[in-house]
């Protein structure tokens, strides 16, 4: 049969009134289009016009050369759900390796998506099941995905694998990874796999925004172990918010992420580490230009890298904990990783140690970055309740208190058995993290009642603009400004030391140390050889 160009799907079945199941329209539509492209070689388009599609029980499987192009977010939307089976996952489209032979070369050719919404609120499974996303497609050459809205998935929202001269623009996802627990497979806004095509996949994520989903606002994930780690792939003015972790980079190559912002997540802005199915964290990336801010826990979180990985140019301030936390998880590559740079970043007011290595390291370069006005949990261990003390979703105020601003950054607040992390404090009034990304409270257990009694513990005696707490070979730390222009100084050290920490070598010339709380420094274990030279203290 021979099938146009452009095809209306109003006008070839698809009811769009939001209680017609469309999938079998759906489906019949795009074999026909995928049929046509296959005998002459020219993509078809298929445009849906404004309207609620209902998507119920099985996914659509995607042919090779068809678009998809809907009327705009909120006016095309297609509706997924699985009353009849929750033990099918019902993405709108799918086409994957394991389930339908997915390759380089029986791949998805010249498509687009454009211009459309997913609402996946209406798909449950008995158990998490990664494949019950938004989109699940792999293996795309000659993609576009463009002004999507993918929400309320019950995994991640867009969850594409193997994407090779493809764009993702513009696309908003929220509350996905409903079902995830946070430490289950997908279950993010923007999940990428990658590996597929070999050493490079020319990829570009831009101007995405991923907020209060389960695991990752945006990750990317190596599929298989013995692929080598992919170059090619760009991040770009995207913008990652209370999800568990920002921007991840786990398995990746020269990852190139610019001019975004990462704020309010709760483990992690940006996140390299083994936390990926195959183990293997990135390398070789750059992270330049961007806001790192009021993430719950810490600013940075790099690990489990051979390296090398450069950061330059960002600013890392208002963090749970701290600014850069260099470490490994347990499983992951453990050996020193080399050439991490830091380089003219502003890393302040963050709430422990502007910078912490607690895993080891050669030949690091710390270089003209300011390290200034962190330590900021300094307020001492508090009990109260009674009068004055109230309780919202988010918040606990005592009307009696006399905090120091922001000194309680980062604990946790006990109220009986329920605990809640402070994100930044007033003198009287705490604001509490979400309990798990898109929540709407801190409380597991539901909002204390007025008065309730609470506990607050001290803040750790030593918060240092860098703090080293394993091993460091041979480092060059030149041109820092380590210190505290506060009227009340909360960074006590410029440099520790712990008596764990074991720093040999290297070159520390022309910083300015000068102005911290307690001292310039602190060396529970004195360094061995290297050059200190020409700075202030």
């Amino acid at each position: 049969m021979h099938e146009p160009l452009t095809v209306d799907a109003r006008e070839r079945g698809l009811a769009g009134d939001g209680t017609t199941n469309d999938q079998p329209a759906l489906q019949r539509l795009v074999d026909a289009l995928g049929a046509a492209r296959a005998a002459d070689g020219r993509p078809r388009v298929l445009r849906v016009p404004a309207g609620r599609y209902l998507i119920l029980d099985e996914p659509t499987v995607w042919r090779s050369g068809v678009s998809l192009i809907g009327a705009g977010r909120g006016a095309t939307c297609f509706v997924l759900a699985n009353p009849g089976d929750r033990t099918t996952p019902v993405p709108l489209t799918w086409f994957t390796a394991a389930q339908h032979g997915a390759g380089r070369e029986d791949r998805l050719a010249d498509l687009t998506f454009a211009h459309f919404e997913i609402d996946g609120s209406g798909v449950t499974t008995e158990e998490y099941d990664p494949l019950a996303k938004g989109l699940g497609l792999q293996y795309v050459l000659r993609g576009r995905f463009s002004d999507l809205y993918i929400h309320d998935t019950a995994a991640t929202g867009f969850g594409c694998d193997f994407l090779q001269d493809t764009v993702v623009e513009g696309v908003l996802a929220e509350r996905c990874g409903r079902q995830d627990s946070g430490e289950q497979m997908g279950g993010a806004g923007i999940g990428i796999g990658i590996g597929g095509w070999g050493r490079v996949e020319r990829l570009t994520v831009t101007t995405c925004t991923a907020t209060g989903n389960g695991t990752n606002g945006i990750f990317l994930e190596l599929q298989n172990e013995d692929w080598a780690p992919p170059s090619g792939i760009r991040i770009t003015a995207c913008h990652a918010e209370d999800n568990r972790f920002g921007i991840s980079d786990w398995g990746a190559d020269g990852l190139l992420v610019t001019s975004s912002t990462m704020l309010g997540n709760h483990e992690a802005g940006f996140d390299v580490s083994s936390q990926g199915t195959t183990r293997v964290g990135g390398r070789g990336g750059i992270v330049t230009g961007c806001v790192i801010d009021g993430n719950v826990r810490d600013g940075v979180g790099l690990g489990n890298t051979p390296g090398p990985y450069a950061l330059r140019g960002n600013r890392i301030s208002n963090n749970g904990r701290y600014g850069y936390w260099q470490h490994n998880l347990v499983g992951g590559d453990a050996e020193p990783a080399s050439d991490i740079v830091l380089e003219a970043n502003d890393i302040r007011d963050n709430a422990l140690d502007g910078v912490r290595v607690d895993a080891a390291v050669r030949d690091t370069a710390v270089l003209t970055n300011r390290i200034r006005n962190n330590g900021r949990r300094g307020a001492g261990a508090v009990r109260g309740g009674g009068d004055g003390v109230r309780f919202t979703e988010l918040s606990l105020t005592d009307a009696t208190a006399d905090w120091p601003t922001d000194g309680h950054r980062g604990k946790q607040v006990s109220v009986g058995a329920q605990t809640a992390v402070v994100t930044y404090n007033t003198p009287t009034e705490l604001s509490l993290a979400p309990l798990r990304p898109g929540a709407g409270t801190a409380w597991p257990d539901g909002v204390p009642g007025p008065g309730s009694s609470y506990r607050l513990p001290a803040a750790p005696d030593v918060r240092a603009g860098l703090t080293v707490d394993s091993a460091v070979a041979g480092p060059q730390i030149q041109g820092n400004r380590i210190g505290d222009d506060q009227p009340a100084k909360t960074q006590t050290h410029g440099v520790y030391v712990t008596p764990d920490g074991d720093w040999t070598g290297g070159r520390v010339l022309d910083n300015d140390f000068g102005g911290n709380a307690v001292a310039a420094t602190r060396f529970d274990t004195p360094p061995a050889g290297g050059r200190w030279r020409d700075n202030d203290d």
